[in-house]
């Protein structure tokens, strides 16, 4: 393939200080190949993403733009940068600059030697926190456990993907996406390359703990149904458990043992019961609240505004 279209995607959310930084970067990288086009997809910013945003496709027509009617989340904003991109490759990036530009090189490179999927590992530095490190290690292998994917330890949203690979992407309907996990469900031929992640141009990040607690449960509960097995072997367990102490008690109570009662362990063992119901209440409604979303069939994104026209 001597000539082919890149596409690049940037989800952008409260990005307005970073846009030009990134593009100072990127556009250096791009003209090198044949046809390019970079989209960038406004979340449904607070700031002023979107008249820098404007300001950029007026100066080059080939940095697009799709700006949403509000805010839809990281992973919708992928969504329909791939559903929009025409490239003969799609590359996704974050507008942070922390996914250096400079690696499409190797990324492209990669693709053309055969590659249908090329993705990133990030490598951490010593500036990253131990708490971080901590909760990346163990979201990754609960993930795993729970899935049945081998997600890759620091693979992110920076990846290629070959033009047949977004077409089926953009094929499944399912409303609660996990990006990550659907690449790695899909298959294909992937190829892993290792990155440093920079430090944030501008900016703060959006993600919150909240909202990677939250990520991280629907990557545990979109590929499986492991929890709720899960959570049917912890009752099972508990009502064993209970079981054999209440033989027990009888046991002490009808040959004259000694039974020692008192609130504290009463107590104890109410509380526990409790705390085990409520988390398996939890696991299942969290499946029904899915089968909810996908019932309502509403659409994935809405589009405000776009220089793009399908």
């Amino acid at each position: 393939m001597t000539e082919f279209k890149v596409s690049v995607v940037i989800p952008a959310y409260n990005e307005a200080e970073n846009i030009e930084a990134l593009l100072n970067r990127l556009l250096p990288v791009l003209n090198k190949y044949h046809e390019y086009e970079v989209i960038f997809v406004d979340d449904g910013s607070q700031d002023d993403t979107l008249i820098k945003l404007e300001e950029a496709h007026a100066k080059n027509e080939k940095i697009n733009y799709i700006s949403f009617s509000r805010n839809f989340g990281h992973q919708y904003a992928l969504r329909a940068g791939i559903d929009y991109a025409t490239g003969d490759c799609v590359i996704s990036m974050d507008g942070d600059l922390q996914h250096p530009p400079e690696l499409i090189d190797e990324m492209i490179k990669g693709w053309q030697d055969g590659f249908d999927i090329v993705y990133t590992i990030r490598k951490d530095t010593e500036n990253v926190s131990v708490f971080k490190k901590v909760t990346s290690n163990l979201f990754y292998k609960v993930f795993s456990f729970f899935s049945g994917l081998k997600l890759p330890q620091g693979s992110a949203d920076f990846r290629l993907m070959d033009k047949k690979v977004c077409e089926v992407f953009s094929s499944l309907k399912e409303n609660n996406l996990f990006l990550r996990g659907m690449v790695f469900w899909m298959g294909f031929k992937q190829k892993a390359i290792p990155y440093t992640a920079e430090k944030r141009f501008a900016g703060k990040s959006s993600y919150t703990l909240r909202k990677m607690f939250a990520f991280a449960l629907l990557g545990a509960t979109s590929f499986s149904v492991k929890p709720l097995r899960l959570a049917i072997y912890l009752g099972l367990f508990i009502a064993t458990f209970g079981g054999l102490f209440t033989a027990y008690v009888l046991y002490q109570k009808l040959f004259g043992g000694s039974v020692i009662t008192g609130w504290a362990s009463l107590m104890s063992v109410v509380l526990i019961l409790g705390g085990v119901q409520l988390f398996m209440m939890g696991i299942i409604g969290e499946y029904i609240g899915m089968i909810f979303m996908e019932t309502k069939k509403r659409p994935k994104y809405i589009v405000k505004k776009t220089t793009i026209v399908k």
